[in-house]
């Protein structure tokens, strides 16, 4: 499991940190668990005014971060689903995206969760979406990892 030897995050002083969530369109019952995670997360952390945007898919996530870190977000956290098909279009997406958010990151100084599936099948995905039976919940970690990272950011002056 992809899960094991994850650190157990503290984040404190976060409640007035400005975060915006970005979710992919694809893959609805995946995409459902991903955001419940991520808002059960920006609860727990005590955030309770974030921004949701919906993009149509994974690719278009970079440019949607981007937009969203230059507008002064503390954190951005970049949901999607990538699932293998038979042709290679599974890798350039998952690189595009990839790369596309680790730039955002390194250029605005802003951290953007990585909440992007890349599975080889519909089960993968299900299983690390955070619905009921699931072993992993990415959208959760995500924002946890985000925010952390924004409250240490913040911390470093």
């Amino acid at each position: 499991m992809s899960g094991h030897g994850a650190p157990e995050l503290t984040v404190d002083n976060a409640q007035d940190l400005k975060v915006a969530v970005i979710a992919a369109q694809w893959h609805t019952q995946v995409m459902d668990g991903l955001l419940d995670g991520a808002r059960r997360a920006l609860k727990e952390l005590g955030i309770t005014e974030s921004t949701v945007v919906r993009v149509p898919g994974t690719f278009e996530l970079p440019v949607a971060a981007q937009r969203l870190a230059e507008r002064g977000y503390h954190a951005v956290i970049a949901l999607g689903v990538v699932i293998r098909g038979g042709t290679p279009h599974f890798d350039y997406v998952c690189q595009a995206a990839t790369v596309g958010l680790t730039e955002v990151s390194v250029r605005t100084g802003v951290p953007v969760g990585f909440g992007v599936l890349t599975c080889d099948n519909e089960e993968q995905a299900i299983d690390r979406a955070g619905l009921p039976g699931s072993a992993e919940d990415k959208g959760h970690e995500a924002v946890t990892a985000a925010v952390a990272t924004a409250a240490t950011l913040r911390a470093l002056g």
